[in-house]
Parts: C-alpha cells; structure tokens; sequence
C-alpha cells in the first residue's frame, strides 16, 4: 500500500496508474487522517505546475507537518517534480518558503538562448549514487527521463544528491536521504525506465 498525496495540482492517475503496473496498491490521500487510516508503508508527493500553490495546498490541509514527520521517521518517502522542490528551504519561483526539510534553495534555469525554458522533454540523467535502492536496474552512466520544469534544486548539501542532468551545465535531477527519495524528472512520463523507479520505490516500500 503506498500513499498519493492528492494536493490539487498533480498528474495523480498517471502516478496511480505507475504505481499500478509495477504491482503497487495506490491510495490517493488528502488529509493527515486518510494518510494515518491508509496503513501505507509508502507515501508519494507528486506535483505540476506553481510551487506555490503545491507548498500552500499542503500548509491548508496540515499534510506539510504529516510530511515532515514521515520522512523524520525515515519512512519510505518519493516526491516528483514540485515534490522534490517543496522539501527545501526556499524557491525563487514567487519567493516561496519551502517546507524546509532540507537546506538548500530551488533557483530559476539561467542558460545562453540556445537552451529552451522550460526544460522539457527526454534528457541523459547519471546516477551519482550507485548503490542507492532507487537507481536499482537503472545505468549509472546515463538513462534517459522525462523533464518538465523551469527552476532546480541546489541541495546546500552535496552528499543529497543521487543523480545530475545536462541542460547548459549540470543539475540536481534527485536526491536521497535514507529512505526519503526525490527526482525532478517525472517517472510516470519516462516509459519503462520511469517504471523501474516507481517498482524500485515500491519495493524500498514494501520493506518497510
């Protein structure tokens, strides 16, 4: 069983459907209680469009603090796209205040004209963290996901990071911290490749 957080602003049937095929059991949740009540041994923060509104839906509905506890208690933890954004400490995209559960700040892409904004479509992601149970299945010298985003994450940590991208200069593509995993890339848009990582998740999941 694994949790999906539903924040109003998320491809959540694509998630659902991911989790789905790799043998998961997705409950969509909107409250601290429904995560409580779920019996998940996994949670998922997906997210699109304005951190804003991600970061604000969360603080409504009292599922930022549930968030901050899960992964304080090393619980099995995936956030996507804004997912991966809300968990730091600020963003340049409207000022936002993150969630502050790791130091670092989310800053806009600054690249010659050449390099389309949003950075969008399929890019070569390298596993920086070989051993790590999400990149299980996966090459580290390069696979290739699915990118839809205009700001990335600079952990003030280096040792956070579990994968870069190559778009006018490197990036943080994921992080991992425990059992608290997180990418930029969108699994569920990335094929069979999204899919390992979505049956990796689940399995670090079903451990718990």
């Amino acid at each position: 069983m694994i949790a999906v957080i539903d924040n109003g602003i998320c491809n959540l049937r694509s998630v659902t459907k991911a989790l789905e095929a790799v043998g998961a059991e997705p409950r969509v949740v909107r409250t601290p209680a429904e995560v409580a009540a779920s019996g998940a041994t996994g949670l998922v923060l997906p997210g699109v469009g304005a951190l804003r509104d991600c970061v604000a839906s969360l603080r409504a509905t009292g599922l930022a603090d549930a968030v901050r506890d899960w992964i304080a208690a090393d619980r099995p933890f995936l956030g996507v796209c804004l997912g991966m954004q809300a968990l730091f400490e600020h963003s340049e995209e409207s000022n936002v205040t993150g969630l502050g559960i790791f130091p670092g700040r989310v800053v806009k892409f600054r690249r010659p004209p050449e390099f389309k904004i949003p950075h969008m479509g399929w890019n070569t992601v390298r596993f920086t963290q070989p051993n790590s149970p999400l990149a299980a299945g996966l090459a580290n010298e390069g696979e290739a996901f699915y990118f839809v985003h205009s700001y990335y994450c600079v952990p003030s940590d280096p040792g956070l990071v579990l994968a870069e991208c190559d778009y006018g200069g490197p990036f943080c593509a994921a992080i991992a911290r425990g059992r608290c995993f997180a990418t930029q890339f969108h699994p569920e848009k990335s094929q069979a490749k999204g899919l390992q990582v979505y049956r990796n998740f689940a399995g670090v999941a079903a451990k718990a």
